[in-house]
């Protein structure tokens, strides 16, 4: 099977991006050919968008061997080049570009790998964390790069590895990609008509193969606690970079993941101004983007059996069926009027 890949995390990295190139491995021993395009930088949080009006250009990754340390811990190296290697060269090159995942799939299914014959899949990720629940999914670069595959008419999976722990241990990314690999061929074998793409979240832990895969429905839940940005004072000049902001977010992931995994082994509102008071200006103010996962996390618990956070809150694996578009609600038909 000949696989594009593709992620929101950007090349290999053990800060960013540190499961990609364990992934990719795993489906090369499986015997597929694997084509990749990957954002030249981290890409999270941006969901199926293309930067319009940006001229792309290229460059090249050439990924090095993968090494674990005395820890036990994964580490990611590899070198980069604004020039491809010239053609016939055995090593392997990975092709970066300065856009989006959703990007990184229209230029992998259409400029290049045409010697490689037709693309049968697309896989968007692993993704560094988790992407279930409908606040996490519907921002997700992993999952736009997928549902951009799926609009192209292209088979895709979005796979995402829910951490518990941020130390990288090379055995358990190592259970996970090959799941991961074994999950793919028999979805892609057993592709259900009615599924544009699936979102699948594998958790990182111990013996994963040998735990429970679940098809799961995403869980409709959302932001609860009042705004996802906070009122700062002065802006300072150098604002964080997404890689920043993304390490503060694993940091919070991580402790309520402990605290999921802790269980596994044991087991504000706006306001108003009153009718007929005068309107009150409003002051000049700055934000940034603070929002409370929290929220997240609370709905999960509270959500009943069945759904994707729950799923991988629990230890399993959630494998979600999706559509490619923004499903009708159901209710309403005929025509409108308005009242004269």
């Amino acid at each position: 099977m000949h696989i594009l890949i593709t992620n929101d995390d950007g090349p290999p990295s053990d800060q960013s991006s540190p499961y990609v190139h364990s992934f990719v491995s795993t489906l090369q021993a499986h015997g597929h050919t694997v084509s990749v395009v990957l954002p030249h930088t981290q890409r999270s949080w941006i969901g199926k968008a293309h930067l319009v009006g940006k001229s792309i250009k290229p460059t090249y990754f050439r990924p090095s061997p993968l090494q674990t340390d005395d820890g036990g811990r994964l580490h990611n190296t590899g070198t980069t080049s604004t020039h491809p290697l010239p053609v016939g060269h055995k090593d392997e090159e990975w092709i970066l570009v300065d856009s989006t995942p959703a990007s990184c799939v229209q230029i992998g299914l259409y400029h290049y790998f045409k010697e490689r014959g037709p693309i049968d899949l697309v896989i968007s990720g692993p993704n560094y964390g988790r992407n279930s629940t409908a606040v996490f999914s519907l921002s997700s670069g992993t999952i736009g790069g997928a549902m951009e595959a799926a609009v192209c008419g292209v088979k895709s999976i979005a796979l995402s590895y829910a951490f518990f722990d941020r130390n990288h241990d090379a055995a358990i990314i190592s259970g996970a990609s090959e799941l991961s690999a074994k999950l793919v061929h028999h979805l892609f074998t057993n592709w259900d008509s009615n599924t544009h793409l699936y979102s699948v979240n594998v958790p990182l832990v111990e013996n994963v193969g040998s735990r429970r895969i679940l098809f799961t429905h995403m869980l409709q839940n959302r932001w609860k606690s009042g705004s996802c940005f906070q009122v700062i004072e002065v802006p300072s000049e150098d604002d964080d970079t997404p890689s920043d902001v993304e390490n503060q977010i694993r940091k919070a992931e991580e402790k309520l993941g402990r605290k999921e995994l802790h269980r596994q082994e044991g087991t504000s509102s706006g306001t108003q101004t009153p009718s007929g008071q005068e309107h009150i200006r409003y002051t000049h103010q700055h934000f940034k983007w603070a929002p409370r996962f929290k929220d997240v996390y609370d709905s999960v618990e509270e959500s009943e059996a069945g759904n994707d956070g729950w799923a991988v809150a629990q230890g399993y694996t959630s494998v979600t069926p999706l559509r490619a578009n923004f499903m009708h609600a159901g209710g309403a038909e005929g025509e409108i009027k308005l009242d004269s």
